[in-house]
């Protein structure tokens, strides 16, 4: 989370974990464990990991050099016998929104239970906070609900160690660093005992799944007793949830997106391109998948087509609103899942079109496309085994060079295929 707009959420249930190639996240997972794979998926290996205690040794005290200043001796001493945990980068290599298809995720995530369990709480919400925010009550019930199982499962790791975890694997280090330092400040502070700081492996905490920096400047003592408690107190936690989307942006009396059905010979290279108000959309034969149209304020937006899992799969037109729910976690899947619960939770009806039976990718198909399309000239902007918004532009260069439907959609059998073709 990082106003300013450098908001770092990274989160779920449904597990995610922050990532960095389309932009910083503000919250993180609470899982404990990787969410299981689809049924007729093989189990993915983890990629061996090897630490080297007296590099993570050196780490600290370079991290003591570059922000110690005048908390060193304290920051050192929370840090003293501090040894790396491997699980923490494990689960960092295997993100599950970016591993496993859309379809699996966002059904899982936003499955007939948690609906039905979000109704059943959508009068925790506070009124005061809906209207103080303008974000509705199922948006915030569903990210409780996706986050950390409506307080359930917020994560019982180490938020100091995992922090430093992924600051000295360095995948993100000065991200990590940041927040390792704000989790510090946290503990030296006495806004939360060490013992208390738990979270999930990625650094996110409490009910809603807020990193150290996001805590520190968009938490909301709703309950009025000196304090803020997104572990213990949902008032806290939600109102903390609504400061966060607000200050993102959120746009009051708009929805996320609408599912939506796109004409023959639609220009698939179009998704995730080109921002454009419903009437353009229109014009080129989209229409919403349940007839009607936006509402007027959502029309005048500009608004993307997305294809999270390809031609085959639900088409989708994003409005900004999708947009600030990725400030919390930075991943298609994951905001898709916030909207469908959200909608659920309204009462509003589920998808028309069917999502597609796609195996998960392996981490060694997801970094080797990555590097092939990289040797075929097409670069993905860092080859690190996240799917995101550079590797999929990538994919539909490649795609349309080689005259093929440029959905950007990147299967096992064409991860496969690029490995294959870039030798």
């Amino acid at each position: 989370m990082r106003i300013s707009l450098r908001l770092i959420l990274i989160a779920s249930v449904a597990a995610c974990a922050p990532m960095l190639p389309e932009a910083p996240p503000v919250t993180a997972p609470a899982r404990t464990s990787p969410p299981p794979a689809s049924p007729a998926a093989a189990p993915a290996v983890p990629a061996p990991v090897v630490v080297d205690q007296a590099g993570f040794d050196g780490w600290k005290q370079g991290f003591l050099a570059r922000h110690g200043g005048a908390r060193r001796a304290e920051y050192e001493r929370e840090l003293s016998s501090l040894e790396p945990d491997l699980s923490v980068i494990r689960l960092d290599r295997n993100q599950p929104e970016f591993s496993r298809p859309a379809g699996a995720y966002v059904q899982s995530a936003a499955s007939a239970t948690r609906i039905a369990q979000g109704r059943a709480r959508i009068d925790r919400v506070p009124w005061e906070v809906t209207r103080r925010y303008g974000v509705p009550g199922e948006i915030l019930v569903s990210v409780w609900g996706n986050e950390s199982a409506f307080g359930a499962i917020q994560g019982d790791y180490d938020v100091v160690r995992s922090l430093a975890t992924l600051a000295y694997d360095g995948r993100r280090r000065d991200w990590a660093e940041g927040e390792l330092k704000n989790a510090l400040d946290i503990v030296i502070d006495g806004r939360r005992d060490r013992a208390g700081l738990k979270g999930s492996w990625a650094g996110a905490m409490g009910q809603t799944q807020f990193m150290p920096d996001a805590y520190l400047r968009l938490g909301v003592d709703q309950t009025g007793d000196g304090k803020v408690d997104i572990w213990g107190s949902d008032a806290d936690a939600l109102a903390s949830a609504a400061n966060l989307l607000a200050q993102a942006g959120w746009k009051p009396g708009q929805t996320w997106g609408y599912e939506v059905t796109l004409p023959a010979g639609f220009d698939y290279a179009e998704a995730e391109g080109p921002r454009h108000p419903w009437a353009h959309w229109a014009q080129g034969g989209v229409s919403l998948a349940r007839g009607g149209a936006p509402n007027a304020a959502e029309a005048r937006e500009e608004g993307v087509i997305l294809l999270p899992q390809g031609a085959r799969g639900p088409a989708f037109l994003a409005l900004p609103n999708h947009y600030v729910i990725r400030r919390y976690n930075n991943s298609v899947s994951y905001a898709l899942a916030i909207g469908l619960t959200a909608d659920g939770i309204a009462g509003r009806p589920g998808l028309v079109a069917a999502w597609p039976d796609d195996a998960p990718l392996s981490r060694e198909q997801r970094v080797g496309a990555q590097s092939a399309l990289t040797r075929l000239g097409f670069d993905t902007q860092g080859i690190d085994g996240v799917v995101g918004a550079n590797t999929r532009a990538a994919l539909r260069r490649w795609q349309i060079a080689e005259g093929r439907l440029a959905d950007g959609y990147l299967t096992a059998d064409l991860a496969d295929e690029l490995i294959r073709r870039a030798g």
